[in-house]
């Protein structure tokens, strides 16, 4: 947990330098936003193998890390909309989980990851840029505020960051699909040592 935080808050920092037919990618996404899902893949992955119970003490792990790099990398306004947005999506997570793990390996990861994820983009997004949470958090950012077209691309016209968020959230969805592989292939390893453990401990 801790090296996916520590690489997502360096990463964070360079824009995607490419383009999408239309799409300017670097108006949209760093590349830690690639990173940041593999926070949900050890997040389920420990609750798999050992519980909800310890996948909550490495949330508080990570959230007291998200919260210390962001306060030294960024304005405290963007430190309080990362670390809201770390605990609670990573809480939910752990929550939707724990309630579909007995059901089709895949289930757990895909749903809890997809609602953690949506509710990590409007958090952090929310929090940190949106005029509404201005009066409670302080300094807003003009630049993220002002009305430009949606994605870059359509007429309808929004706030930058709703096109930043609408970005985010997209990378996290594909990320967190992709990592239903490594999640797979990693069950066989946790999966069988934790079988074993309880048939020593018998």
């Amino acid at each position: 947990m801790a090296a996916v935080i520590v690489a997502s808050n360096i990463l964070v920092q360079y824009p995607v330098a490419a383009r999408l037919g239309g799409l300017d990618l670097a108006d949209l996404l760093t590349w830690g936003a690639f990173t940041y899902p593999a926070a949900f893949l050890v997040t389920d992955l420990t609750n798999r193998r050992f519980g909800p119970v310890a996948a909550r003490k490495v949330v508080l792990v990570g959230f007291a890390l998200a919260v210390l790099l962001s306060v030294w990398l960024a304005t405290p306004r963007i430190a309080v909309a990362s670390g809201s947005a770390f605990l609670l999506a990573h809480l939910l997570d752990i929550a939707v989980f724990h309630r579909l793990r007995r059901f089709a390996w895949w289930l757990a990861p895909a749903v809890s990851s997809a609602l953690a994820s949506v509710l990590d983009t409007v958090l952090f997004f929310g929090l940190a840029f949106s005029l509404a949470a201005t009066p409670l958090l302080g300094y807003g950012d003009e630049f993220a505020t002002a009305a430009a077209p949606f994605l870059g691309i359509f007429a309808l016209e929004a706030p930058r960051w709703l096109s930043w968020a609408a970005g985010d959230l997209t990378v996290k969805l594909l990320v967190a699909t992709a990592l239903l592989v490594p999640y797979r292939l990693l069950l066989a390893v946790l999966v069988p040592a934790a079988v074993s453990e309880r048939a020593n401990r018998a």
